[in-house]
């Protein structure tokens, strides 16, 4: 833990992060055998996350911001179809998402469009590199530098994030995450988003992250205004598919990995974020949340995201909808790689 905070400590704000350092770092220990890659990536991921946070406390320190834009949140279990529902709602010029590489090379702010490609670079080379390591990563989700991603990275600055759980086998960390207030990653997750804003405010904000259904409270406490679109799909499918997800990642890392250990805590840790959420739900209005069926979707996505623009009394003009007909033609033509999984 010290090691990861030199050079840092005194500058992250205030100390929200400490605890869940120590649990993981503890629990990573405790029951993990990095291969040197492993080593490597986990220790490079947090310090990285460290980093960013110190720098995005020394902006906020510097300035004032205000209320960032109204986001409307993709939700639900991983690996349920908010991918594609996420990517075809960003391609409305009213919706600004992070890109992949904002995401992870935010700070220092890029101030020239020269800078931007760097960082541009900077990201699709990690990207190469990990997907040289973990070849499955191309059939399971798609990602580069440019492309629209889910803020679950942010969450990682301060280190309560299903991020680590995929990396590596850290039980008491998933425990800790169960039950420790989420009050503050939300709070440092708007911190995130005004100071993208410093480029300029968009109409709304397109977020997602899977992990969102298990904190719709905290989420609502900084955006009292947010919207939260839930898609579901069988779990069978979805969470069969994160723990292939989990499955392969760790391989990558680690010398010991268990398929029955995996499929028991990410079953027992989304169940506990499902039963959240379907709590937390039944205080929300239906002008603030909308349910979809995974299967409608898939087969009729462009009438779904026209009920949903209908349900939020959002304008869909020609441009989005001819846009969203492209991009449904496209990926249908498209040779994709097949996730297999059991």
């Amino acid at each position: 833990v010290k090691s990861m905070l030199r050079g840092l400590d005194g500058k992250l704000g205030n100390d929200d992060y400490i605890e869940p350092l120590e649990i993981l770092v503890d629990s990573v220990n405790k029951h993990n055998k990095f291969n040197i890659f492993g080593k490597v990536a986990f220790n490079h991921q947090l310090k990285n996350r460290l980093k960013m946070r110190k720098m995005l406390n020394e902006l906020h320190e510097n300035n004032n911001f205000d209320q960032p834009a109204d986001p409307v949140f993709v939700i639900g279990l991983p690996r349920s179809g908010t991918s594609l529902l996420f990517n075809l709602l960003s391609l409305d010029i009213a919706h600004r998402s992070p890109m992949y590489w904002e995401i992870m090379h935010l700070m220092p702010l890029a101030k020239t469009q020269t800078a931007r490609k760097r960082r541009e670079f900077k990201t699709n080379t990690e990207l190469k590199l990990a997907k040289t390591i973990i070849p499955k990563l191309r059939a399971i989700h798609t990602i580069r530098a440019t492309t629209p991603e889910e803020c679950q990275q942010i969450a990682t600055m301060n280190i309560r994030s299903f991020v680590y759980m995929c990396m590596a086998d850290v039980p008491e960390y998933v425990e800790y995450l169960k039950n420790t207030s989420f009050d503050s990653v939300f709070k440092w997750h708007k911190k995130f988003y005004q100071a993208l804003e410093l480029d300029g405010k968009p109409s709304r904000w397109l977020l997602k992250d899977p992990s969102h259904i298990g904190h719709l409270p905290q989420v609502l406490k900084e955006y009292p205004n947010a919207k939260f679109i839930n898609i579901h799909r069988d779990p069978m499918e979805s969470v069969a598919s994160f723990c292939s997800l989990a499955k392969n990642i760790r391989t990558a890392f680690s010398k010991n990995v268990n398929p029955m250990e995996i499929g028991e805590v990410i079953l027992n840790f989304w169940q506990h974020s499902l039963q959240k959420g379907i709590k937390a739900k039944q205080n929300l209005s239906s002008d603030q949340i909308v349910d979809i069926s995974y299967t409608n979707f898939v087969n009729d996505s462009l009438n779904v995201i026209k009920d949903i623009y209908t349900n939020f009394e959002f304008d869909m003009d020609i441009a989005t909808e001819n846009k969203i007909k492209n991009y449904l033609i496209n990926q249908a033509k498209l040779k994709k790689e097949k996730h297999s999984y059991s």
